[in-house]
């Protein structure tokens, strides 16, 4: 049998979530990193608003990628959205003869319950390639930005 949903989940969920979401490389390979891929990631990101699905900001690291993800109820799943971004990705790391796979398989993601949670994450997020010694100040990371503006959305 199946355990009541708790009560406080109703007004958890909202009509368009934003989700902060983690993937990483298959072996944590070195391969995000990259013009290329970002340049594929943000047109990606660019075209899932038109099915209402918005990308806020991201980090690309070179072997795992941190995004916030807003998806309308009417829209694609987080997991299919995830596995379509994947695809885009993989599709131009084949395009340069790289073996796969390229993934680990799934992915983690977390509901932002606020602005505030929103912007505490980010904040963490953004100063990752200075904690990996990639950079000195995280503005100096080439493989970050925003697509949408999800505030816009009221976290």
């Amino acid at each position: 049998m199946f355990k009541p949903r708790l009560h406080r989940l109703q007004w958890i969920y909202r009509d368009c979530p934003v989700y902060f979401v983690t993937a990483c490389t298959a072996e944590r390979r070195v391969l995000l990193a990259d013009q290329r891929i970002h340049e594929a990631f943000r047109a990606f990101a660019q075209e899932a608003a038109g099915r209402h699905i918005w990308v806020g900001r991201y980090v690309l690291m070179p072997d795992h990628i941190h995004l916030f993800v807003a998806l309308a109820r009417h829209s694609s799943t987080l997991s299919a959205w995830v596995k379509a971004m994947k695809g885009t990705i993989s599709k131009e790391l084949r395009s340069r003869g790289l073996p796969g796979p390229f993934w680990q398989k799934g992915f983690f993601d977390h509901v932002m319950r606020s602005a505030e949670s929103y912007g505490e994450k980010w904040t963490y997020v953004r100063e990752n390639p200075v904690r990996a010694g990639l950079v000195k100040q995280s503005g100096e990371w080439p493989f970050q930005g925003e697509v949408h503006l999800l505030s816009v959305l009221e976290l």
